[in-house]
């Protein structure tokens, strides 16, 4: 049986709303293709390394895909979107913005860096490659909100996720808040590190397809989602260094990790600190390594050293 593939036109819009009119209708099972443009909107097209950081239109950014009806779908159900393929464009950036990111009174001025993207891997001042695993930040099923929400924090319909391991092969579960789903995608990224540190991954522009399917009666509390095995076949074969945080407050013990993994990677790798943080952003892994042992949690920060390239 040919399964129907719809491509997703226009408009684009930039806040969760149910007031949005629909783009397209797909029934359980359909799949849809998409083209979702990096989240400055192309205000960063023309950027060099090295050039003034130009001033952005904070209003422009965050474009989203949609919204896409399910047919079917109503409030307590479930949407999966199962990830059938995923194409970055050829280059990206990354920024440190004013005010925004986990260590933002150790740099508190604008910085930018443009990646360019080969098939596989990115290059970073020679230092690192950087493997390239795309997905979708913003992945949701519009909030039943009475006002307009931003696209910036996540919720409990999913929305701004950031999760890396949403990649091709996987599948995320949107609980169902409104009558038709409404599901809204956008945020691309080629590559990024679990806690996305300096508040930007590489941030490129990507297509896709997504097979939709309905789940009747399945209420979620907040996304779910499926993965193939193993979860990064190539990055963790050569181990880690890992660096951590210890103390009362879990935020407090993640900058701690990443400002001792900054340190390690000047201290080993020659790295500036706000480079170090860029690439901390894109690599490492913030993970939760103990939260029962009071007064103090750890946690701690993993670099895979087979990005790091021998000898730099």
């Amino acid at each position: 049986m040919t399964v129907a593939r719809h491509h997703v036109p226009g408009p684009v819009h930039r806040l969760w709303t149910p007031d949005h009119e629909p783009v397209l209708e797909v029934s359980d099972g359909e799949v849809i293709e998409f083209d979702a443009q990096e989240c400055a909107a192309g205000q960063l097209d023309d950027f060099r390394n090295g050039q003034e950081v130009p001033a952005l239109d904070y209003d422009l950014l965050y474009p989203l895909v949609g919204p896409v009806l399910v047919a079917g779908a109503e409030p307590g159900d479930a949407v999966e979107l199962e990830v059938l393929e995923y194409r970055s464009g050829s280059w990206g950036w990354t920024s440190v913005l004013e005010d925004f990111g986990l260590l933002t009174e150790d740099f508190p001025d604008l910085h930018l860096h443009r990646w360019e993207l080969g098939e596989r891997t990115a290059d970073f001042q020679g230092v690192a490659t950087v493997p390239l695993r795309p997905f979708l930040g913003v992945m949701g099923a519009t909030p039943d909100t009475a006002e307009p929400l931003s696209p910036f924090p996540p919720g409990t319909f999913g929305g701004n996720i950031d999760t890396r391991d949403i990649t091709a092969g996987s599948s995320i579960l949107l609980p169902v808040q409104v009558p038709g789903a409404r599901i809204m995608v956008g945020d691309p990224h080629a590559a990024q590190g679990d806690g996305e540190v300096c508040g930007a991954a590489i941030e490129a522009s990507l297509s896709g397809a997504l097979r939709v399917t309905l789940h009747k009666g399945l209420t979620l509390p907040a996304p779910q989602f499926r993965t193939p095995g193993p979860l990064r076949a190539g990055i963790e074969d050569q181990g880690y260094y890992a660096t951590m945080g210890v103390g009362p407050d879990l935020m407090r013990a993640s900058q701690d990790a990443v400002r001792a993994m900054i340190e390690h990677l000047g201290r080993t790798y020659g790295i500036e600190p706000v480079d170090a943080y860029v690439l901390a952003s894109v690599v490492v892994d913030l993970k939760i390594s103990e939260v029962v042992d009071q007064p103090n949690w750890v946690v701690s920060a993993y670099l895979p050293l087979s990005v790091m390239r021998a000898g730099a």
